[in-house]
């Protein structure tokens, strides 16, 4: 039996189990995912079991996505281009990270058919995932991207990947077409970004990365003010889907099944 894992700090909340375990079922492969919490300190031992064929694939979420990097062998051009790593797999005994979250994004914005060419997007946060979307958000045509982190240095070190990023102070709300919470803010159900959003006025798209709770409190805020709004399980659904196909050749199915599993 093949073993896959999720590793993260926290991890607890994550549903990448109940998902890569429901498409491994309904393929009939003899497979397990599981979830597991890491130290730092832990990384070089699981990276040898990588190596020794122990494990055969690993997803890696908050805060690792950019410490596994000095561990691998080779990244794909999506790793290279946003230094962040959310697939590990081996190839020709090579280590190999890769990147899905700019695919999970990008095909959970087209499946909402919302067009976002030469529109101004904010972004909140400046870590994890960040990098991914500004790539993907690029990618699709956008005209101008600003980023908002409460450490402001943060946000700064992003220009080294990306030159044409604006960065401003947080708790400014400069006028745009999209705000994208990409902080961690909202996994606690009381947890309010401490922004006036009311800002943006109405009509406008609120898109928020995290999926559970289904509703933040910034998207009812958002909802509230008279804008679409959208959590993150969608882009979760389709960085899984890529990273189940690097490691099983599968494509698996997205079905009103799965859907109600991850409720």
């Amino acid at each position: 039996m093949k073993k896959y894992l999720v590793i993260g700090n926290p991890i607890e909340h994550s549903l990448s189990p109940r998902l890569h375990n429901f498409w491994i079922k309904t393929n009939n492969l003899d497979a397990i995912y599981e979830k597991k919490k890491l130290n730092y300190s832990e990384i070089d031992n699981l990276i040898l079991d990588v190596k020794k064929k122990k494990i055969h694939g690993i997803n890696v979420t908050v805060p690792f996505k950019k410490t596994v990097i000095p561990y691998l062998d080779q990244l794909s051009f999506e790793s290279e281009n946003t230094q962040s790593v959310n697939t590990i797999y081996l190839d020709n005994d090579k280590l190999v990270g890769h990147n899905t979250d700019i695919e999970g994004f990008e095909r959970s914005i087209k499946d909402l058919k919302l067009d976002i060419t030469n529109k101004k997007i904010l972004i909140l946060g400046a870590g994890g995932v960040v990098p991914s979307i500004i790539f993907a958000l690029y990618k699709m045509k956008v005209i101008e991207i600003i980023v908002s982190n409460r450490t402001k240095s943060k946000a700064d070190s992003l220009k080294d990947l990306f030159k044409n990023l604006t960065i401003v102070d947080w708790g400014t709300v400069p006028e745009v077409d999209i705000i994208i919470n990409a902080t961690s803010i909202g996994l606690k159900k009381n947890d309010k970004i401490n922004l006036d959003i009311s800002k943006i006025g109405p009509n406008k798209f609120f898109y928020d990365v995290i999926y559970k709770p289904n509703q933040t409190n910034f998207l009812k805020e958002g909802q509230k003010l008279g804008n679409r709004t959208e959590n993150g399980k969608l882009m979760f659904i389709y960085q899984a889907l890529a990273s189940f196909k690097v490691w099983h050749g599968v494509e698996p199915k997205i079905n009103e099944e799965l859907i109600k599993i991850l409720d």
